[in-house]
């Protein structure tokens, strides 16, 4: 009797395919922060909160995406250049710490209701922030050229020795 086996799907696999889950999240925080604009800017706190909270999911998603591929050309240029991703991870590191700071400072001293429903939303993209900066470390340190041209010299004298 054969039995025939599913094929084996790989964590990574996986992870990859629930990281395309950002693009529709995001889609979803557009339509929330355009939607305003369509009414007159009535419901304008409460459609920046969802479009905030859309958002940092949707960036949390984007950290699920295996860091050894970039997704395209532009993306792949800033992680292959030393200089350039260093200012990248830099600018996400301040992002990501001003949403989440301003969010934190937002709801301590709100005096509406309103104010600190938007600063909640702050401190949600802030938290999907932290995932995709820690993905952009690994992607760094993954596509350096300088990097990757040491680790071929290196292997390269390993296996002429």
């Amino acid at each position: 009797m054969v039995v025939s086996r599913m094929p084996r799907v790989e964590p990574q696999q996986v992870f990859q395919w629930l990281s395309y889950l950002q693009y529709p999240a995001l889609l979803v925080a557009l339509f929330h922060a355009f939607q305003p604009l369509l009414h007159n800017m009535q419901g304008m706190a409460e459609a920046y909160n969802a479009s905030l909270l859309y958002a940092g999911v949707g960036i949390g998603m984007s950290s699920l995406q295996d860091p050894s591929r970039t997704q395209n050309t532009m993306s792949r240029k800033v992680w292959e250049d030393p200089r350039k991703g260093y200012w990248m991870v830099w600018l996400l590191a301040a992002q990501t710490l001003s949403s989440i700071t301003l969010g934190l400072l937002g709801t301590l001293l709100a005096e509406s209701t309103m104010l600190a429903q938007l600063s909640l939303g702050l401190v949600a993209f802030g938290l999907g922030m932290i995932g995709l900066l820690k993905t952009a470390m690994e992607m760094r340190e993954h596509h350096r050229l300088d990097k990757r041209i040491a680790t071929d010299d290196a292997m390269a004298r390993e296996a002429g020795a």
